[in-house]
C-alpha cells in the first residue's frame, strides 16, 4: 500500500467518501482507509431520506439546504446514478399540542428560506393516501428528496478514484503518530502511511480514532431499527415523518424512564418507498452501545405506531428488518473542522441521522477549510471546542 499521502481519510461511509471526492477533485493526493468495505457501517444501514424539514431552524437547516443544492446536480457530476429524486415530504401531526409545536417550527424554518407549509388533513390526503382520520394535519415541503445511500457512497468513491484518490479496504487504523503537536503518520494493519493530515470520518467509531491522538469526544452510538416490506405499487408520496419523530430526535432526556414503549424507544414514524417498491418503515432512537441487533419489542412498537398513523400499511407484508447506529452528539450538530492543539487532525463526524443529507456539504466544507482556510459558514458552532477542553486520555509525544 502507499507509504505517503498528503491527506489520509479514515472511514468509507458517505462522509469519508464525500471528503475524498471533494479533496481529490481539487488536486489533493488522498488516501482513504476503511476497516471493512464501503458503506459497511451506518451508510449501509439507514433509510433513503434527504429531509430538510426535520432539521432544527438555524445552522442545522442552513447546512441541509446548502447540501440539497449540491444534490441537484450530483448524479451528473459523479457520472453515476445515485437514484436521487426530489420527492417532497411531510410530517404528520396527531393532536393540537403537536400542532402548536409544529406551527412554531415551520415559522422559524420559513424565516430561513425553507419552502414549507401547514396542511389540514383534507389537504394532506391529496398528497398521501391512507392516512388515519384522527390526524389533525401535516407539514409539507417540496424540497425533501430521496437518494440510494449505498450508491451514493460508491459514487463518491468511484469519482474520487478517477481524480487519483487511493482507497484501501479491509484496512484498520491501529495508531496515529503525533510529534510535537503535529500528525506524522497513520499506522494500519497493512503498513504505515506518512502524512501531515488525518480526517476522522469514522462515524460511530470516531471516538476510537480520537483516542489514538489522546482526546475524547462526546459521540455515542444511537441505534435505529427499520422494517422492509415486500415490493408494492406506489403508496408513499415521498418522505413521511411524524411530529413525534422530531421530539425523539432533539429531546433524548424526555425518553428516559418512560413506561410507554413508544416514548422509551424514541419511536417516531419514518416512511419512504424505494424505486423497487419496498417500503422502509422506521424508526427508533436507542442508546444501547455498539449493538446492531434488531429487537422484537422495537420492531413491533414501530409497526404499531406506523399503522396507527397510516392504516393502509396493515395489508402489506414485512420481509426483513435491520438496524444501524447513528453517531449522536449532545447538541445534535456534527463535529467538523480542525482540532485545537493537534495540527493536521480534522474532525468530520457526529452527524447522527443526518449523514446522508449532509454528506455533500460536509465534503465541500472540509475541502474548503483545507484548501482555502475558510468556508461559507461559521465553524465555531461545529468545532470540537464548543464542548470545552476535552480530557486527554493518553500522553502524546
Amino acid at each position: 500500500m502507499k507509504k505517503t499521502a498528503e491527506i489520509v481519510v479514515i472511514g468509507g461511509g458517505v462522509i469519508g467518501t464525500s471528503i475524498a471526492y471533494f479533496l481529490s477533485k481539487r488536486g489533493k493526493k488522498v488516501v482513504l482507509v476503511e476497516r471493512e468495505d464501503l458503506a459497511s457501517g451506518s451508510s449501509g444501514a439507514c433509510d433513503i431520506d434527504i429531509i430538510l424539514q426535520s432539521k432544527n431552524p438555524g445552522i442545522h437547516l442552513k447546512l441541509a439546504m446548502a447540501s440539497a443544492e449540491l444534490y441537484k446536480g450530483l448524479s451528473r457530476e459523479l457520472d453515476f446514478d445515485i437514484e436521487y429524486e426530489n420527492t417532497g415530504g411531510m410530517i404528520l401531526i396527531e393532536d393540537e399540542e403537536q400542532l402548536k409545536v409544529m406551527k412554531e417550527f415551520v415559522k422559524k424554518q420559513k424565516a430561513i428560506g425553507l419552502q414549507v407549509e401547514l396542511l389540514d388533513l383534507k389537504e394532506a390526503l391529496k398528497l398521501q393516501r391512507g392516512l388515519a382520520p384522527h390526524l389533525v394535519g401535516a407539514t409539507y415541503s417540496p424540497q425533501d428528496a430521496h437518494v440510494n445511500p449505498i450508491r451514493l457512497c460508491f459514487g463518491f468513491a468511484r469519482a474520487a478514484a478517477k481524480f487519483g484518490a487511493e482507497i484501501y479496504l479491509d484496512t484498520a487504523v491501529v495508531d496515529i503518530k503525533v510529534e510535537k503537536g503535529r500528525v506524522k503518520s497513520v499506522v494500519t494493519n497493512r503498513g504505515e502511511i506518512e502524512t501531515g493530515m488525518v480526517i476522522n470520518a469514522a462515524g460511530v467509531f470516531a471516538p476510537m480514532v480520537c483516542n489514538l491522538v489522546g482526546i475524547s469526544v462526546p459521540i455515542k452510538p444511537r441505534r435505529g431499527q427499520i422494517i422492509v416490506t415486500e415490493p408494492v405499487p406506489k403508496l408513499v408520496m415521498g418522505d413521511v415523518l411524524c411530529a413525534k419523530y422530531i421530539v425523539a430526535k432533539y429531546n433524548p432526556k424526555l425518553l428516559e424512564g418512560s413506561d410507554d414503549p413508544e416514548t422509551r424507544l424514541g419511536v417516531g414514524l419514518s416512511l419512504s418507498q424505494t424505486r423497487n417498491g419496498n417500503i422502509l418503515i422506521g424508526g427508533c432512537r436507542e442508546f444501547v452501545g455498539y449493538n446492531w441487533s434488531t429487537t422484537y419489542e422495537a420492531l413491533t412498537t414501530i409497526l404499531k405506531h406506523a399503522t396507527r398513523l397510516v392504516p393502509a400499511l396493515k395489508e402489506i407484508h414485512a420481509i426483513r428488518s435491520f438496524a444501524g447506529l447513528r453517531p449522536y452528539t449532545p447538541d445534535g450538530l456534527p463535529l467538523l473542522g480542525p482540532v485545537e492543539d493537534i495540527e493536521g487532525f480534522i474532525m468530520a463526524t457526529g452527524h447522527e441521522g443526518d449523514g446522508i443529507a449532509l454528506s455533500p456539504i460536509t465534503g465541500k466544507i472540509i475541502s474548503d477549510i483545507i484548501l482555502d482556510g475558510k468556508t461559507f459558514i461559521d465553524m465555531a458552532p461545529l468545532s470540537l471546542g464548543r464542548f470545552g477542553n476535552m480530557e486527554k486520555i493518553k500522553t502524546v509525544s
